[in-house]
């Protein structure tokens, strides 16, 4: 994996958009004060591809990828792994709960020469390339495929981060041989050895199917073939013997049907002529219709003389009168009679009521006159209540007085006292007052109940009024009206005759209702007996229309009873002659059945003989079992060939299988992986052990046995160490040997696309003195002079940075950092 372009926009400290362009970057370093940024563009690298940063401690850091305050975060970084150019995005988001999730991940193939400077324009998703990657999820595998190594063997030997950079030295044997499989592509021999035991179960399985169905496919050898063809030509034989016999048999048949037919036609004209008799009744048909003419006759002529009598009544009653003016003129001398001598009530009455309205109106006016003198006597009792009053407070002031002092009220000076009167006048005029009140109210209480009494008779009065009117000139209405008209004794002898004749009018609708009655129950009577007659013919018709074949005599249509007898006594004849030639067609019909039973029985004979069980179609049943002879003969040529085929099946699979078995075999156990690693971890010990001596001065070489690295000292007699026994310089020094050994030897042996295309540090070279600094710095020169590899490094060490062509230079104010390239 090389690194191309890097974009990051609000990724912990890069607040503001930065852009990191690797492109022509082959050897560069990192540099700026310790805090300012340089292990977040890593970490960026890192968070691009695999949604997570070392210094993180797990995806749960997510959080830390956010800018102080900032709501989203982006990073997108193009790469190129194994000729193929990649663009990997991620974005992370805070929502309104403060939690922080990945809002969007993907990856896509970008198009061979595409120019990465377009990215400045604004090219949308779609203009990038191919989609590899759309989700998270998606994301792992996509990244897997391309790089070739997961996210902790990518941080242990591409993007060594700090507190990491000695990860592969102490790695324990099983994960370091891990992480040499995944660089060597080793794992295509593992798949190798699971697809050849695969491929050997498979062709195994299919083996025993084989022989399961050659099992199951007997008798194919020559003499089976020779007998499914001899039934065959047995079956032929048979079809033709019965094909010979059939004619005959059919002909046997046929005059037999022929024979069967003429004796079907005999008995079919006996039961037609048997069933001819005269139905019972037929004789007084006839004579229910004269009967019954006659009857309906009657009844008509009663019902004509029926309408005359009620016609002529009801002329006689046109001439009486009109009954209902009569009964008016009766009811008007009635109501005049009631009216006279309600009128004579109603006088009296309303002379009554004119006494007793007078005689209120004149007690109203006593009372009133009454009421007033009383109103006078109280106004006078009021008035001397007052005075008295008056006096009295004039005796109260007299007694203050003093012959020629002031007055208080009119302030003159009094030239006398008058003398105190004896005693008060104010009591005396408070009772008379009193009683003057209850005498004026009892009077307008008088007057108030004689105008309540005088109100009442007046009304009493009007409505006697009122009704005597009424009466008066209803009376003269009916005087008017009845003036000219008949007496009422005339008018109820008129309605007498009246009724009378209404009576009889009715007495002869009914004999008219009753004659009609009659007269449709005749007609009924008629039309059932004539429908009897029309039936007795149809009847007749209808047998005789059956025996038209047999040609039956002419019928006499005047008389069914006659007609019937005729028909009966022909139909006689005719049957006594047909049994006697029914006779000889039965013989006829039992010769030609026998005929056919015999052909019938030598091709049932021939059918058994086979084996066949005979039935309506001998040829069908002998052809059957031609084409049931033929199907088996072929089968079997199948089964042969079936058979031969699959025996090759069968030796084409055994070999698969042990060829398949025995490729597993040898790569079981991981025999030729393990030679393999063993032969990787050689040459990767052999390089760094060669870079370490030149990094110690020649005093340390790195050795391994069983998969754990010792130093060999040779400033302390050879003596032979673990790597853990290092001090922190020596294990720098031996662990950045190992990861230019992984960079340098092991991209020639991998098989796959995980190839170390760069290496980027980031570990303390300031640990290092002047020497050990300077021997680092060459190596990582000659590592890049090769050109094939991108070579990085982290430091703040400025004699390690002045050496490096192409310096990015990170700087981080209060708002955020910044990314300058410095040197070529």
């Amino acid at each position: 994996m090389r690194p191309m372009r890097l974009d990051l926009a609000g990724f912990t400290v890069f607040r503001d958009p930065t852009t990191v362009d690797f492109t022509d970057a082959d050897f560069f370093a990192l540099v700026g004060p310790t805090g300012s940024g340089k292990s977040t563009v890593l970490d960026a690298i890192c968070f691009a591809l695999y949604g997570t940063v070392p210094r993180w401690g797990g995806a749960r850091g997510l959080g830390n990828a956010l800018a102080p305050s900032a709501t989203e975060a982006r990073v997108r970084l193009v790469f190129e792994s194994a000729g193929d150019r990649y663009v990997a995005t991620r974005v992370v988001r805070r929502d309104g709960r403060g939690n922080v999730k990945t809002a969007n991940a993907g990856m896509q193939l970008m198009p061979p020469g595409f120019d990465v400077t377009k990215l400045d324009t604004g090219l949308s998703p779609e203009d990038l390339g191919e989609v590899v990657a759309g989700t998270p999820a998606e994301m792992e595998k996509a990244v897997l495929a391309a790089v070739g190594l997961p996210y902790e063997q990518f941080t242990s030997c591409v993007v060594l981060p700090q507190g990491q950079f000695a990860d592969f030295l102490h790695a324990k044997p099983a994960t370091r041989q891990q992480i040499l499989v995944n660089l060597l592509g080793l794992g295509v021999y593992e798949e190798v050895q699971k697809r050849a035991t695969e491929r050997a179960g498979r062709a195994e399985a299919r083996l025993e199917e084989v022989d399961r169905i050659l099992g199951g496919l007997t008798d194919t050898d020559d003499a089976a073939l020779a007998a499914a063809q001899g039934r065959v030509e047995q079956a032929r034989d048979l079809a033709g013997a019965v094909g010979s016999a059939v004619p005959e048999w059919e002909a046997a048949r046929a005059a037999q049907r022929e024979a069967g037919a003429a004796l079907a036609a005999i008995d079919a004209d006996l039961a037609v002529l048997g069933a001819v008799r005269p139905p019972d009744g037929v004789a007084e048909v006839a004579l229910a219709v004269s009967v019954a003419r006659a009857a309906a006759q009657e009844a008509a002529t009663a019902v004509t003389v029926a309408e005359e009598r009620e016609e002529k009544l009801r002329g006689e009653l046109a001439g009486v009168g009109d009954e209902s003016a009569s009964r008016v003129l009766l009811s008007a001398y009635a109501d005049r009679d009631r009216i006279s001598g309600e009128l004579a009530e109603v006088t009296p009455a309303l002379t009554l009521a004119q006494d007793e309205h007078e005689a209120a109106v004149a007690a109203l006016a006593q009372a009133r006159a009454a009421a007033e003198r009383a109103e006078s006597v109280l106004e006078a009792a009021f008035a001397a209540h007052e005075a008295a009053k008056a006096a009295d407070q004039a005796a109260v002031l007299r007694a203050h007085l003093a012959a020629g002092a002031p007055c208080p009220v009119c302030e003159q000076q009094v030239s006398r006292v008058p003398a105190l009167p004896a005693g008060s006048a104010v009591a005396a005029a408070v009772a008379a007052g009193k009683t003057a009140r209850s005498e004026s109210d009892s009077a307008k209480r008088a007057v108030q109940d004689r105008d309540v009494a005088a109100r009442d008779l007046e009304r009493v009065l009007l409505r006697a009024r009122a009704r005597h009117d009424q009466l008066r000139d209803r009376l003269t209405e009916l005087d008017d009206r009845l003036a000219g008209a008949a007496t009422p004794e005339a008018l109820r002898h008129d309605l007498a005759e009246h009724a009378r004749l209404r009576r009889a009018l009715d007495e002869a609708a009914g004999a008219v209702r009753t004659g009609r009655d009659a007269a449709r129950r005749a007609r009924g009577a008629v039309d059932a007996a004539e429908e009897r007659l029309r039936t007795s013919w149809r009847d007749f018709d209808a047998t005789r229309d059956g025996l038209a074949r047999l040609a039956p005599p002419a019928a006499d249509r005047d008389d069914v009873s006659a007609a019937w007898a005729a028909l009966a006594e022909w139909a006689a004849g005719q049957a006594a002659r047909r049994h006697t030639e029914r006779t000889e067609r039965a013989a006829a019909v039992d010769a030609a059945r026998r005929a056919a039973e015999v052909v019938q029985g030598r091709i049932a004979e021939l059918l058994a003989a086979a084996g066949l069980t005979p039935d309506d179609d001998p040829v069908r049943v002998a052809a059957v079992a031609v084409e049931r002879a033929e199907a088996d003969h072929r089968r079997s040529v199948e089964r042969r060939e079936q058979a031969a085929g699959l025996r090759e099946q069968r030796a084409g699979h055994e070999r698969e299988a042990r060829l398949a078995r025995a490729l597993a075999g040898h790569l079981r156990a991981n025999n030729f992986e393990r030679w393999l690693l063993a032969e990787a971890l050689d040459l990767l010990v052999d390089g760094a052990s060669r870079i370490l001596r030149e990094l110690s001065s020649g005093q340390y070489d790195l050795v391994h046995d069983k998969g754990e690295f010792f130093v060999v000292d040779h400033h302390d007699a050879g003596l032979r160490r673990g790597v853990r026994t290092l001090s922190g310089g020596e294990t720098f020094q031996a662990s950045l040997a190992l990861a230019l050994a992984l960079s340098e030897q092991l991209a020639g042996l991998s098989t796959t696309s995980a190839s170390l295309e760069s290496i980027v540090l980031d570990e303390g070279f300031g640990t290092l003195d002047v020497a050990t600094l300077d021997t680092v710095a060459a190596t990582l020169e000659s590592l890049a002079a090769r050109g094939d590899r991108m070579v990085g490094v982290v430091t703040h060490v400025p004699a390690l940075a002045e050496r490096i062509p192409v310096r990015f230079e990170v700087r981080k104010d209060a708002r955020t950092a910044r990314v300058e390239r410095t040197g070529l």
